[in-house]
């Protein structure tokens, strides 16, 4: 029997060789520079490094990277991606939670108002409870709201939520009154623009015009009796500077917004983009200027319908000319090449003012010597003595109430729309 650290050396002389190559295949292997092939470094020894960044794992799904974990010669690694930043931050300012219920300090109330019988005929807009929202805004005036004491007003389509004082409860109160009035559901309003050379026209209208008082600068408003208003259209009418823009009769939804409106797009060449390699050596960049005018009309019938409070916007933008500027483009055929740039020489005119008059009566409004809406009309049948490169006008607004809508009415196609602006003071 062979003693037992015989046969101890056997079995290690056999395993040997076979753990040799066991590791020899685990180790990593690199190629030689010298001789163009791959040889495995010897135990202990690290292979020799590149100057590039160590291959990881998310390198090799990128990179195209051999299945034996080594990197090619000519593989990069991008660095490591910063740190996302916290969502969440520190406050700055004292954040509190509260008492936990709304200051009354002033005797705030809460009330709400059912306006359904508003919204649901309204099929103009879908959002007629802002129409609320706005007048309320107008009437009591903005920073009511924002302001001391503590309040808020929030309206859907079923109710409008209010948190003031009772006198300004009573406020709200008169305003959804009137939305919910079924006497003043749908009105009818004729909006005449018209536009005259020369203001002389107001020396044989003068004994007709009631002056009402306009807080716009520049602004004329008066009142006029319904029988002298077709008088002086009539006079008005046999001038050869007489012009009329246009002349709806709208079909309004008591206190929504309708807009008429006329423009008129012009081009012109707005920049130049260069590119010196290529013929002509640039790229004209267009712009666009809409000229012409848009006018908006809010009205609000009092409850018994014999008053109009409305609020009128008109804008008004002439495009006077195009100055020109010679701007130097080289190009490999031509080093003095030139290209004409248009740089717009504009004029606005702007009028957002509230009137309140009776529903027997016209309201006239006068903007002054203005940028005529749509110049050099084609259609205009005299032409007017005006420069073709800033036309002014006499600028004239008609607003007449022609009582509630019936059934054989004429529907014109109109464009409702809803000023998302705020409203300060008298607006």
């Amino acid at each position: 029997m062979l003693p037992r650290v015989f046969i101890l050396a056997i079995i290690i002389a056999v395993t040997m060789p076979s753990l040799a190559l066991a590791q020899a295949a685990d180790s990593p292997r690199t190629p030689d520079r010298s001789t163009g092939k791959w040889r495995t470094p010897r135990k202990g020894v690290l292979p020799p490094t590149t100057g590039r960044p160590a291959a990881s794992k998310e390198i090799k799904q990128t990179s195209g990277q051999s299945d034996d974990g080594v990197a090619p010669l000519n593989s990069y690694a991008p660095p490591a991606a910063a740190p996302a930043p916290s969502a969440s931050r520190q406050p700055i300012a004292r954040v509190t939670e509260g008492s936990g219920g709304l200051p009354n300090d002033a005797g705030q109330v809460w009330r709400e108002y059912d306006i359904t019988p508003y919204t649901v005929r309204v099929t103009t807009t879908n959002s007629p409870e802002q129409a609320i929202v706005d007048w309320i805004l107008r009437d009591t005036g903005y920073e009511t709201w924002h302001s001391e004491p503590f309040a808020f007003l929030s309206a859907n389509r079923r109710s409008l939520r209010v948190y003031h004082t009772p006198e300004m409860q009573g406020r709200v109160q008169d305003v959804v009154d009137r939305f919910v009035n079924t006497e003043a559901e749908t009105s009818a309003f004729s909006v005449r623009v018209i536009t005259i050379a020369h203001p002389d026209w107001r020396i044989k209208a003068k004994q007709m015009l009631r002056p009402v008082a306009v807080q716009t600068q520049g602004i004329q408003a008066w009142l006029v009796e319904k029988e002298d208003a077709a008088l002086l259209l009539a006079e008005l009418r046999k001038r050869n500077d007489f012009r009329e823009h246009s002349s709806p009769q709208l079909l309004v939804n008591n206190g929504q917004s309708t807009t008429v409106a006329a423009t008129r797009p012009k081009t012109y060449t707005r920049d130049i983009t260069l590119h010196p390699n290529a013929w002509p050596a640039y790229e004209a960049e267009l712009g666009q200027f809409d000229e012409g005018f848009s006018l908006e009309l809010s009205p609000l019938l009092s409850l018994d319908g014999q008053t109009i409070d409305a609020v009128i916007k008109c804008h008004i933008d002439q495009l006077e000319k195009l100055v020109p500027v010679m701007m130097d483009v080289p190009s490999p055929v031509s080093s003095h090449q030139r290209v004409k740039v248009e740089v717009p020489q504009i004029t606005h005119c702007r009028l957002h003012e509230r009137f309140r008059w009776p529903t027997g009566q016209i309201l006239l409004v006068g903007l002054g010597v203005v940028p005529t809406p749509v110049p050099n009309d084609p259609a205009l049948k005299v032409p007017l003595p005006w420069p073709s490169a800033a036309a002014r006008a006499d600028l004239l607004v008609l607003v007449e109430s022609k009582g509630k809508a019936g059934d054989n009415a004429p529907v014109p196609v109109i464009t409702t729309q809803r000023d998302t602006r705020t409203y300060h003071g008298r607006y």
